[in-house]
């Protein structure tokens, strides 16, 4: 009798802590936390590698620096708890396929190696000397507790060497001699620099590229020799360089004079599958039977033709058949010509509101055998909420057509390695909501492309669209009567300008890996040229000129995205992503308000994430829920920063802890909503937890995100503590493709 009392007890003070959503993640990460030990696997008389870490005894170099060179490394962890030896640890010895499904999805323990502590001591011993810290020590110290090790390495740097001079000796060859001598004032090494075997050897892959694209096939740095005095007793050192005539790890016997090249013949090798022009491949190609050998113009062909997209491969093979001529075999391989793409986002908020944005896209490679790219896609935006007669539908056909080239210049006025493209676009929109119904067509003419690997661009010297809206409702149209803003914003327009897009990464790679920052600024201008034939366009009854009995909109518009993200945690996936978006539009003119579909708005699975899209803003304005059944916040200034951890969990899973502040503003006033212009503390905030799965090439996500400060409600009650963040409006999931930023 005692003992169902005592459950009857428990029970009650479980259904009172589970009312308290917000301890639930503290509660379940403890009994998580306890309830597996993570070193029931190990074998006995061994131990589980829990921690290591390296402290430096001295200024210099950063403990970072050296973490790549420790040779045995602990699981991952978050805080000390690795969840993903939990998860492994669940399964016993049975060799089951539950068994061997959990150990698929948890991460086992890694069994300390105590020869891979002397491994790693070498290991950075070496890289000190390397980078120049001559006599440098490392030691390390083991502790064990509770079957688990603990590494720590000490290192302690030596000394470093000044150059105080350098002599050079190279081939007794006059034309080598007189390049070496054009190269020379470019050396990176010089008198008062730190000696280092990483700085010269740096110079050698430096200085091996020069003489490789002055037409020295074969060159490589293997035919560099450094030696350094270091008895001098000022700390000093004296270093000569030597250029030989044979690699240093061969004999002088097999020296050969170094020698400039030229191409021999040129050999095209092309699928035949592969229907393209033979034009297209003779513009793109660099090499020529006759010319000087050089690896830069080796390379230029080899990216000019890799970014074909037609070829998934592309091999350039150089072979020497006289002391001064090199055949040039070059081999291409097909790649998909055609085929289908999807993507799928979604999200729903506390009110019950489900948004779902499906996308496909068919793309053909070489539609017009001149490696075109043509690409249609089908997109769709469907809002609802279920049992009730809220919804919202939105579809989109776009088609684009991009052309490996500039049209309107011949191909050989570009020499380099990336040529720019042109894009013809046209599009059209149809949208669906309970306030009213729109169509938008859409063209645009411009040039994109990139200068090496990190910047691109865009360039539209022609835009357009040609926005329709009809079947107003009728509290929407009488809300419309009584603001000439809002008239401007949701009403028909031609829009005809000029646009561009600059874009800065350091990693453009789908999901980044290693550290990376980016910079993206976005401009619009639009109508300047259409007003310089205003006298010859009709007016309105409001003043504005028209085209087509439709007012053009004029206006500019930027946008500026910054972000970073830093890698931490000794390599084992943790990241900290910062970025701040800030946007603003401006209409002035024949036009009083920016084109509604040229607005900011927050919200959704890459802004304000505890908002739905579009539930934001501006200001502390309220939802305009008499009018839009369905959220249409925008304004004409958007402010927005966000941060975000990121840390591995176990198989390919990971987690997240974000946190946004941001919101929309209008720049003028309107009258009947105030609160709309900008003031602190209209600032919106959020935080949230996230879930993904990354694949390498795709990542898939979730996050939940809860309001933390609301600027719509009350002055006195904008903070929302723990219990109000799953109540009732107050939170919203997102489903998402890639990291939102």
């Amino acid at each position: 009798m005692t003992f169902l009392v005592d459950i009857h007890a428990k029970s009650v003070i479980f259904v009172r802590m589970f009312r308290h959503w917000s301890i639930l993640p503290l509660l379940f990460a403890g009994v998580l936390a306890v309830s597996c030990s993570t070193t029931r696997v190990i074998p006995e008389g061994q131990y589980r590698l829990a921690g290591s870490k390296i402290k430096v005894e001295g200024k210099g170099i950063a403990p970072a620096d050296l973490s790549s060179y420790i040779s045995q490394k602990p699981n991952d962890s978050l805080f000390g708890w690795s969840p993903g030896v939990i998860v492994y640890n669940w399964a016993d010895t049975a060799d089951t396929w539950m068994n061997n499904l959990i150990r698929t999805l948890g991460r086992e323990p890694v069994v300390f190696d105590e020869e891979q502590v002397q491994v790693s001591v070498d290991n950075m011993a070496g890289h000190m000397e390397y980078i120049g810290w001559y006599g440098s020590t490392v030691r390390s110290e083991v502790e064990y507790k509770d079957r688990k090790a603990y590494v720590t390495y000490y290192v302690h740097p030596g000394h470093r060497y000044t150059i105080s001079s350098i002599r050079y000796e190279v081939p007794d060859s006059e034309e080598f001699e007189r390049d070496f001598e054009l190269d020379k004032r470019r050396t990176t090494v010089k008198t008062g620099q730190y000696l280092s075997q990483s700085a010269l050897e740096a110079e050698t892959v430096r200085s091996t590229q020069f003489f490789l694209n002055r037409g020295y096939y074969g060159f490589n740095k293997n035919y560099y020799v450094f030696e350094a005095d270091t008895l001098r007793s000022d700390g000093t050192a004296d270093l000569t360089m030597r250029i030989l005539e044979y690699p240093r790890n061969e004999s002088p016997d097999e020296a050969k004079p170094h020698r400039r090249f030229s191409i021999g013949n040129v050999t095209l090798s092309v699928p035949a599958e592969v229907n393209l022009r033979p034009a297209v491949l003779e513009d793109l190609n660099l090499l020529r039977p006759g010319m000087r050998y050089s690896a830069r113009v080796v390379d230029a062909t080899y990216s000019r033709l890799s970014n074909l997209s037609v070829f998934n491969g592309v091999n350039v093979a150089m072979t020497p058949v006289f002391d001064d001529i090199v055949d040039c075999d070059i081999t291409l391989q097909s790649g998909r010509i055609q085929g289908f793409k999807a993507n799928l986002e979604s999200s729903v908020n506390s009110t019950g509101l489900f948004g779902i944005s499906p996308q496909l896209n068919y793309f053909h490679k070489n539609v017009f055998h001149g490696g075109e790219l043509f690409n249609l896609g089908l997109k769709g935006n469907f809002q609802f909420k279920p049992k009730e007669n809220v919804r919202s539908t939105e579809f989109s056909a776009t088609s684009t057509l991009r052309f490996p080239r500039l049209l309107g210049l011949p191909v050989r006025l570009f020499r380099g390695p990336n040529l720019p493209h042109t894009d013809l676009s046209l599009g059209f929109s149809y949208q669906d909501r309970p306030e009213y119904k729109r169509t938008m067509i859409t063209t645009s003419f411009g040039y994109s492309g990139n200068l090496g690997r990190s910047f691109f661009y865009e360039l539209y010297p022609f835009k357009a669209n040609i926005v329709r809206l009809f079947n107003i409702s009728q509290s929407f149209f009488e809300r419309l009567a009584t603001d000439l803003f809002l008239m401007n914003a949701y009403s028909d327009h031609f829009d005809m300008g000029v646009g561009g897009m600059l874009y800065y990464t350091t990693d453009a790679s789908t999901v980044p890996k290693r550290a990376y920052h980016y910079v993206r600024l976005g401009v619009d201008l639009s109508g300047n040229v259409l007003s310089l034939f205003n006298s010859a366009m009709p007016q309105d009854s409001f003043g504005q000129h028209t085209i087509w009995q439709t007012p053009y909109a004029q206006y500019v518009r930027a946008e500026l995205n910054l972000g970073k993200t830093f890698r931490f945690g000794g390599g084992d996936g943790q990241a900290l992503a910062l970025h701040f978006m800030a946007g603003a539009g401006y209409a002035y003119g024949n036009s009083t308000t920016v084109p509604f579909e040229k607005q900011f708005y927050a919200g959704g699975a890459n802004s304000m994430r505890g908002w739905q899209a579009r539930a934001l803003g501006p200001g502390s304005v309220e939802p305009w829920t008499e009018y839009f059944l369905i959220p249409s916040q925008t304004g004409d200034f958007k402010l927005e920063a966000n941060l975000e951890y990121r840390f591995p969990m176990f198989w390919k899973l990971e987690g997240a802890l974000f946190a946004d502040a941001g919101n929309v503003w209008d720049l003028r006033k309107i009258e009947g909503f105030a609160g709309s212009r900008f003031s602190f503390d209209t600032i919106a905030g959020d935080w949230g937890l996230g879930l993904r799965v990354n694949l390498d090439f795709i990542l898939v996500r979730v996050d939940l995100g809860t309001k933390v400060y609301d600027p719509v409600r009350a002055a006195g009650s904008r903070w929302l503590g723990p219990t109000n963040w799953l109540k009732g409006g107050n939170y919203a999931v997102h489903f998402g493709v890639g990291y939102p930023f």
